[in-house]
């Protein structure tokens, strides 16, 4: 059925990373229920919101990073947890 996907070990811990985030914000969510608010972003989100745009700006970054140099994305990787955990705090 997806023996067409690539499932290399970095594919797969990806997905799982991914997942992982997304089961947490739930329980977090169900635990702690949050309101909207404003914070540096133009618009008033909550954490999901926030998360979501957050792992949106981790895609372009990746793909900024891709097109303008040839630094390892290692880099890019820290620049997008960076990026994510300011969001989640103060967007």
């Amino acid at each position: 059925m997806i023996a067409w996907m690539n499932w290399t070990p970095t594919v797969i811990v990806f997905f799982a990373v991914i997942a992982m985030i997304l089961a947490v914000m739930t329980v977090y969510e169900i635990v702690s229920p949050c309101t909207e608010r404003k914070g540096f972003l133009p618009i008033e989100t909550t954490r999901g919101d926030r998360l979501f745009i957050g792992l949106l700006s981790a895609a372009y970054i990746h793909l900024t990073f891709l097109a303008v140099s040839d630094i390892t994305l290692w880099i890019a990787l820290a620049v997008s947890v960076v990026w994510l955990l300011v969001l989640l705090r103060w967007g």
